[in-house]
């Protein structure tokens, strides 16, 4: 949960005044002091010093195993600049891009701290109290709408991101959200048969575990995570904003009723259910959960099986939120 404000280190005169030394470097050698944060099934990811700026940063670079893949280096430099290109308050800064002294790529981004929607679900799943109090419905529905800004502003751009997932989206101990990993992104100037050799690997196995449902990230024909890809991305026809609306549409379901809303026993099992197999109504799912019969409508229709009837962008599904907030405030002050 949320930690003190304590424990974070004090900006300090010492640093923000010490004087540059007469030699610096601007590429890799101004990186030390590396700590591990996480990693990937491709990447790895670093807490390290920027000397020069005296400050944390994330460093993130290939797998030594993968570090030499033409491959896997153009999509990492393409997650990097697509990733640097969407400035928006709820996207993560990238500082510099570079290659080490191994010859492996890295690049490095502004260092956030929190926890993501994952880790909430699952503290409402184990009944934490202190969860509970914190992650109110309103406080989700401020985070959800922070998220759908950034998709919107990437969307504006030419962006779709197809890999919206709660392990995807960071709350910060100090109410900042941001929306991770851009590695799979569509960019919509890239031609279609570009867009094919680009993503030519091997398709998400349907023979994955259980467990790999939330979390495998497929690099093929298929981009994406199981348990939140759309019906379009599971039969590989054409995607485009109403994609993430989609997305977005399952990570509400999972938070207002903390169930999934298509896992089957394996991936062909919840692929098929994605898209055929209509999840029931999020009150029906968890009567429990006192769900607001306006906000399981909203939710319902992003999760649509055709794309015409869902939300066709991501600022009117923003709207149909904060319009239902705006209803409840004022509601609240009837007399």
């Amino acid at each position: 949960m949320l930690q003190k404000q304590d424990n974070y280190p004090k900006v300090s005169l010492s640093e923000t005044d010490k004087p540059l030394p007469k030699y610096f470097s601007n590429g890799f050698t101004r990186y030390a002091t590396f700590k591990p944060m996480a990693k990937g099934g491709k990447a790895e990811l670093y807490s390290c010093l920027d000397k020069n700026l005296g400050r944390q940063v994330a460093f993130k670079t290939l797998h030594r195993s993968i570090s030499d893949d033409e491959y896997e280096r153009r999509r990492f430099i393409r997650e990097a600049r697509v990733t640097a290109q969407l400035q928006h308050p709820n996207t993560v800064p990238v500082y510099d891009i570079g290659v080490d002294v191994e010859g492996k790529l890295y690049f490095t981004m502004k260092k956030v701290e929190g926890e993501t929607l994952r880790d909430v679900i699952n503290q409402l799943q184990q009944n934490d109290e202190e969860a509970a109090a914190t992650y109110t419905l309103e406080r989700i529905l401020g985070v959800l709408i922070q998220v759908c800004n950034a998709l919107s502003y990437a969307h504006a751009h030419g962006v779709v991101h197809r890999d919206v997932k709660p392990a995807n989206i960071l709350v910060g101990f100090f109410g900042e959200v941001v929306l991770l990993d851009w590695g799979v992104a569509k960019v919509w100037d890239i031609p279609k048969a570009e867009e094919e050799r680009i993503t030519k690997e091997q398709s998400i196995p349907s023979s994955s575990s259980d467990q790999e449902l939330d979390r495998l990230t497929g690099t093929g024909k298929r981009p994406g995570t199981p348990l939140y890809m759309s019906p379009e991305q599971v039969e590989g026809t054409e995607i485009d904003e109403r994609t993430d609306v989609y997305s977005m549409g399952v990570v509400l379901y999972e938070l207002l009723t903390l169930q999934d809303a298509s896992r089957g026993k394996t991936v062909k099992d919840t692929f098929h259910n994605i898209v055929n197999v209509v999840p029931p109504n999020a009150r029906e799912a968890a009567p429990e959960r006192d769900i607001p019969q306006p906000l399981e409508e909203i939710c319902m229709k992003a999760l649509q099986k055709k794309k015409e009837d869902r939300y066709q962008s991501m600022l009117e599904f923003i709207d149909a939120i904060r319009s239902l907030r705006r209803k409840a405030l004022e509601s609240a002050f009837t007399v």
